[in-house]
């Protein structure tokens, strides 16, 4: 079906049909509601190309992702940009995904708003202090952050989980098993979620009256690799922590992995915490399963980022923001310290 059989059917103008679609403003909510409701009944499908001509509007939202010693291209990306393309495809928007170097990036910002190419943009991998967000907002480009940076949160729009609380509550639960020793596998700390996970977990040891010891903290890329040798690293200690927390399911499936090179399990010998854990390529790990995690679904923000940006791009107003909670599910991963079968 076609706009002007659609309109026909209506016994209204095309243009009328089409302004109700595009949400111009001179169009009645009840002519809008109406024109959509049928559009639904009708399954009609609007044609991309005349709606970017009606609206002036390239109706794609950007990703650019820098190339640099750290990877954002891994499993925690693709959940994201799955949940982010659920809203796009419902919401009738593209999505474009650049992959640029590190030092481009500015300028590759510039050149997507100076040519249209998107009418906004989601940032990743929000650093502590990130002049993206300050480029955007001189730029007039809508933007959401996954995450943070230091910048006023109220000076752009963001969707966040609660990276301090969450750490802070799982360092207070590994204490509250009676442990006083508890390790950190941590993601990269010049990145503003990580660097906040820090700061939970060393306020609650600090509360605890325990000193926070710099050799018990590690701060790397979030992989199964770099898990695995975090956890040999302590392991070869010579106080070795009897708990350990993970910024990610995947260091934690890598400290699993070096648990067991050493003939020592999780729980029994060694309590452990992951973060993330509801991955699409993962079975679930809490809820009695192996791995004791704080769960905050990828996906999720991801489908909260799109809905937010096309609001502002829609919509227009006050900068928006969302901070998300997580929940513990308790697995087999964690044990009262006086339980443990093994001494290290």
């Amino acid at each position: 079906m076609n706009l002007k059989k659609l309109s026909s059917l209506l016994g209204l103008s095309q243009t009328t049909v089409s302004r109700a679609l595009n949400g111009y403003p001179e169009v009645s909510e009840a002519t809008r509601q109406r024109v959509a409701e049928f559009a639904r009944e009708m399954n009609y499908q609007p044609n991309r190309s005349a709606q970017r001509l009606a609206t002036g509007k390239s109706l794609t939202i950007g990703h650019v992702v820098p190339v640099a010693d750290h990877d954002m291209m891994n499993p925690h990306f693709i959940d994201f940009i799955a949940g982010a393309g659920e809203i796009y495809h419902r919401r009738g928007y593209d999505m474009l995904i650049s992959v640029v170097s590190e030092d481009e990036q500015n300028r590759f910002y510039e050149s997507l708003h100076r040519n249209k190419r998107v009418d906004g943009v989601i940032v990743h991998g929000p650093t502590v202090d990130d002049e993206r967000v300050r480029l955007l907002n001189a730029l007039g480009l809508p933007f959401v952050v996954h995450g943070r940076t230091k910048d006023p949160e109220e000076s752009y729009s963001w969707v966040d989980v609660n990276n301090e609380e969450v750490f802070e509550k799982a360092a207070e639960y590994l204490l509250s098993l009676g442990h006083r020793r508890i390790g950190l596998i941590n993601g990269w700390e010049f990145m503003t979620f990580a660097e906040r996970r820090r700061a939970g977990y060393e306020r609650a040891l600090r509360k605890n009256g325990i000193k926070p010891v710099p050799e018990l903290m590690y701060s790397n890329e979030m992989i199964e690799p770099n898990g695995h040798a975090a956890m040999l690293a302590l392991l070869d200690l010579r106080d070795t922590p009897t708990a350990v927390l993970c910024s990610s399911v995947l260091t934690a499936m890598g400290a699993i992995r070096a648990l067991r090179d050493r003939g020592l399990r999780p729980g029994d010998d060694v309590s452990m915490i992951g973060f993330d854990d509801c991955l699409s390529f993962l079975p679930s790990t809490g809820d009695g399963g192996l791995l004791t995690a704080y769960r905050s679904g990828i996906r999720l923000a991801g489908r909260q980022c799109a809905d937010m940006l096309i609001d502002q791009i829609e919509g227009g107003g006050d900068n928006a923001s969302l901070l998300l909670n997580a929940e513990l599910s308790v697995g087999k991963s964690t044990r009262p310290l006086e339980c443990a079968t093994a001494a290290l």
